[in-house]
């Protein structure tokens, strides 16, 4: 096996906006792992993290893509601020010749904000907004700087990253809408992109093991099947979790497929790319969050 078909984006240049942890950390050393170059983008840094006050920061999930065996690259960007993104993407018009190859809009930064429990009214309107400039604003000026580059080499891959495949109400109007909004956003992009030759695409982790799940059930990856029993909220599911690696290879597969333009318009979850490219989680099992979920009622 020559090392082109060992790492399939080999040369690809991929921007994976909101990387510095969960899933979007997941997609960039996944990313990384296929071979790509990624440059890892997101508020917290060395030294300085952002409101939510969390210890990862770009810089960890940019040498994790190295590890992988791609080449990370750390750059601090607030994807809120036009300013910002747009010199993110000057930067790759000098350093890499204007080549985007894949564009990975995960940015969130609502953790702390919603309220779940309280209708729309009850709810604080000040962090209900505040997630949707996050959560959607920031996708729509990303992909605005980012298409472009995508545009003037005929080719390209963006992908909206969300939470579940349709458009059914997700038990709190600012979280729902800033869920499916990027349904909606990469559902409009393919319409307006395809003339270009290029894709957008949807795509949901299913139940995502992230750094602040583990935390929350008091368990690391090593030992994360102990939670199942421990009686806290979501417990029960739990067992059917994904790392943030799995999501992240299926957008590794897609980016790798000479065929993807025919999926433009789509929301593809992790496991329905699983079953598709044949891929596994890095703790060597194939959730099926899809099946899982039709069985209990809730998908």
């Amino acid at each position: 096996m020559d090392d082109m078909e060992q790492k399939p984006l080999q040369g690809k240049i991929a921007v994976v906006a909101g990387s510095t942890r969960g899933a979007g950390r997941g997609i960039a050393v996944s990313l990384g792992e296929a071979g790509a170059t990624v440059y890892c983008t997101g508020r917290s840094v060395n030294g300085s993290p952002s409101d939510l006050n969390r210890s990862e920061t770009i810089q960890e999930t940019a040498e994790l893509v190295t590890a992988a065996g791609g080449i990370g690259i750390p750059v601090q960007t607030d994807h809120t601020s036009p300013e910002q993104v747009a010199a993110l993407f000057d930067r790759l018009r000098t350093e890499q010749d204007g080549r985007l190859d894949i564009l990975v809009n995960n940015i969130w930064g609502g953790e702390k904000l919603i309220e779940w429990g309280k209708t729309f009214w009850e709810h604080s309107l000040p962090s209900g907004l505040l997630v949707q400039e996050r959560a959607v604003k920031a996708h729509l000026i990303t992909s605005y700087y980012g298409a472009p580059l995508m545009i003037a080499n005929k080719s390209g891959l963006i992908i909206e990253v969300t939470d579940g495949i349709d458009y059914r109400y997700r038990g709190n109007l600012f979280y729902s809408l800033a869920k499916i909004s990027p349904i909606h956003i990469a559902e409009s992009l393919a319409e307006e992109l395809r003339p270009h030759g290029v894709t957008a695409l949807a795509v949901t982790p299913g139940f995502l093991r992230s750094e602040e799940m583990l935390e929350h059930f008091g368990v690391s990856e090593a030992n994360w099947q102990d939670a199942v029993h421990s009686g806290k909220d979501q417990a029960e599911h739990f067992g059917q979790s994904e790392t943030p690696r799995f999501v992240g290879r299926g957008i590794a597969a897609l980016a790798a497929d000479p065929a993807v333009l025919e999926k433009t318009g789509k929301v593809l979850p992790s496991w329905d790319l699983s079953d598709e490219y044949g891929f596994i989680d890095i703790d060597g099992r194939k959730p099926h969050w899809g099946r899982y979920a039709k069985e209990h009622g809730f998908l």
